[in-house]
């Protein structure tokens, strides 16, 4: 389906919805024409309705809207009290605007001008002096079946005289008008309108109203405006459902187990693998479950349109200049995915503003505009989502942040000078990092990037970040595009299956243990040029519960103990531009999985994230990488502190 066609139909199903209520309002209404509550609510119905057919291209439906919406601001400025003979009419419209919506699907020409018309003239009342009395006379009731006769003005107000106008010589022959005549019959009511202030609103609305009728009949044949039939108000239902997340969530968790299922019963009889019934069996399960997971993606412009406000906000609060760039707003994700980093990309927002946008004059000094621009940029990559906060700002001063991470303890000085700027740019996101000198609304607490790290954390992201001096910042996450399923890579360790997100995962290479060597109290060996630590998970996963700062000799037992001609089977795996490869007992196969996460009192384990049923029927355990990498690197921490 294409995105126009997608939008009509978001349009045509939040209309529909929209119709129902206005129905159910105006009915409340009529029983209790003072209820400002209503009130309010049908203003703000008509808004948003006459906003978005207005944004589709719909104008009958966003003229009639607006009509609709004038009303009912007077109402609610108590210009103008609604009476029982009001409502005849706004039933009417309702019901027109209902068709006109309905029309969208069905093709049918609608006529509702004339309905127009007639609250066009009951809005103008608002605005009647108040010694003018209104009347109604029945020999101007509006008739939008036959063409409307001419009406004198003069006739319908008594209590003057005026000079009568000179007949032309069509009305002295009682020929029918033609339509350049009543155009410019049109155009002199409207002029009487404008300068006979005595004379009685309805009347000339009337003949207002029986002119528009009769344009319906005449000029307006030719055109896609038909003639006006009662219109009947019917029961639609729209063809999209809203459905709550958590039922879709549900409806998720139950194909994960018919998938886990399909894969107990496929692997029990390898033999049959290639049957027709098991490819069959196989392939619906796994359409069924790619269409669960599309219905659960939402476009990230739902999440991006919303930080208009945090840009104005923290733009306001800064004193600064900013405007705020979409790019890619269609792109797709879950949105489970897209809720858990929404305050993630909030904290990134501000802070472009607060430590990246330069002050106004500053960046004239700089040959800058003296707005500044932070972009959110979105697109596909891989079976990915990458989503790049950009702003045009002074960049991340790597010489401090240098300093506060050897003020606060993060690294040693030794470790300072070997680090490359985009490692020590990345000590950004560690817990109570912050190169403000002063607490301020947005910045300064030293809360706020680490809480992005662990939001990442939680659904397999990654966060790097590019910057250059004077020119600013892109930071760019990686997410998968859904948690539903997830890639992984199966391995054995101490006789136990384990699985290790894809989205860590580097490269797996197969070493000598002669060519891994001692490197301070650690292991390492060289990957792509580059020095890499070693750790043998299952050293890691023998640690005693509770263990924060094991001994060296702990994780180098399994090295000890082997041959130098042995060969290490090593996973590389990468987060928090950190990198070390994890040596495991065994590779065995990369596979799609459901991952569930741990149940008390098991929701805790350290280097755990969930729990998945493999199809020969063990439970799989899921490496939680991040916490593994953060426990590697700070041991190596605590251990230089304690030799310096």
């Amino acid at each position: 389906m294409s995105k126009e066609n997608e939008y009509r139909e978001l349009f045509l199903a939040e209309a529909l919805e929209n119709h129902e209520e206005l129905n159910r309002l105006i009915t409340q209404l009529e029983k209790k024409p003072d209820d400002q509550s209503a009130i309010n609510a049908i203003f703000r119905i008509t808004h948003t309705l006459k906003g978005n057919a207005a944004g589709m291209g719909f104008e009958r439906i966003a003229e009639l809207g607006h009509t609709l919406e004038t009303l009912f601001g007077e109402v609610r400025e108590q210009r103008l009290k609604l009476n029982p003979d009001m409502f005849t009419a706004l039933f009417k419209a309702i019901d027109t605007l209902g068709a006109l919506i309905r029309s969208l699907s069905d093709g049918s020409k609608v006529a509702y001008k004339g309905i127009k018309t007639k609250l066009e003239v009951i809005c103008r009342q608002a605005n009647a002096s108040p010694g003018e009395e209104v009347k109604e006379k029945k020999e101007v009731e509006e008739k939008p079946e036959e063409p409307a006769k001419s009406v004198n003005p003069v006739a319908a107000s008594p209590k003057k005289t005026r000079k009568p106008r000179k007949k032309s010589t069509a009305q002295n022959k009682k020929k029918t008008a033609t339509a350049s005549e009543l155009t410019k019959e049109d155009s002199t009511l409207k002029d009487e309108v404008a300068t006979s202030t005595s004379e009685p609103t309805q009347a000339v609305a009337k003949k207002m109203a029986s002119k528009t009728a009769t344009e319906e009949k005449g000029v307006e044949s030719s055109m896609p405006e038909p003639q006006e039939q009662p219109t009947e108000n019917k029961i639609v239902f729209s063809d999209l459902v809203q459905v709550p997340v958590r039922k879709l969530d549900n409806l998720l968790n139950l194909v994960g187990e018919l998938i886990i299922e399909r894969d107990r019963i496929i692997a029990s009889h390898a033999e049959l693998t290639g049957a027709n019934e098991y490819s069959r069996l196989n392939r619906i399960s796994s359409d069924l479950q790619y269409s669960v997971m599309d219905v659960r993606l939402v476009q990230v412009g739902f999440l991006f349109n919303k930080f208009h406000r945090v840009v104005r906000d923290a733009a306001t609060s800064e004193k600064k200049e900013v405007t705020l760039k979409l790019e890619g707003t269609d792109t797709e994700i879950d949105r489970n995915i897209l809720q858990i980093i929404s305050d993630s990309l909030i904290h990134l927002v501000r802070n472009c503003i607060a430590h990246g946008i330069e002050q106004p004059d500053a960046r004239k000094q700089l040959g800058k505009e003296p707005q500044g621009t932070v972009t959110l940029k979105a697109s596909n990559e891989n079976d990915g989502v990458v989503i790049e906060i950009i702003d045009d700002g002074s960049g991340v001063n790597v010489e401090k942040v240098r300093e506060r991470g050897i003020e606060r303890g993060l690294i040693s000085s030794e470790q300072a000078a070997t680090m490359s700027d985009e490692e020590i740019t990345m000590l950004i996101f560690e817990p109570g990092f912050s190169t403000n000198e002063q607490i301020n609304a947005i910045s300064g607490r030293g809360v706020g990037m680490d809480v992005v790290k662990k939001a990442l954390d939680s659904v397999s992201g990654k966060v790097i970040v590019h910057s250059k001096a004077g020119e600013g910042t892109c930071i760019r996450l990686s997410l998968p595009s859904s948690m539903a399923v997830k890639g992984t890579l199966l391995f054995e360790a101490n006789q136990t299956e384990y699985a290790i997100p894809l989205p860590y995962t580097e490269a797996v290479v197969s070493l000598y243990r002669a060519e891994v060597h001692k490197v301070g109290r650690g292991l390492a060996f060289t990957y792509q040029g580059k020095t890499v630590s070693l750790v043998f998970l299952k050293d890691i996963l023998s640690l005693p519960p509770g263990v924060s700062a094991p001994q060296p000799e702990d994780l180098r037992q399994s090295w000890e103990q082997l041959h130098d001609e042995s060969q290490l089977e090593i996973i590389v795996v990468s987060g928090g531009n950190h990198t070390i490869g994890l040596v495991v007992d065994k590779l065995l196969q990369r596979k799609e999985i459901v991952e569930k996460p741990l149940n008390q009192p098991v929701d805790q384990v350290q280097f755990i994230s969930g729990v998945t049923i493999l199809g020969n029927g063990n439970v799989c355990l899921v490496l939680h990488v991040p916490a593994i990498i953060s426990f590697i690197f700070q041991t190596a921490h605590r251990q230089a502190g304690a030799l310096s």
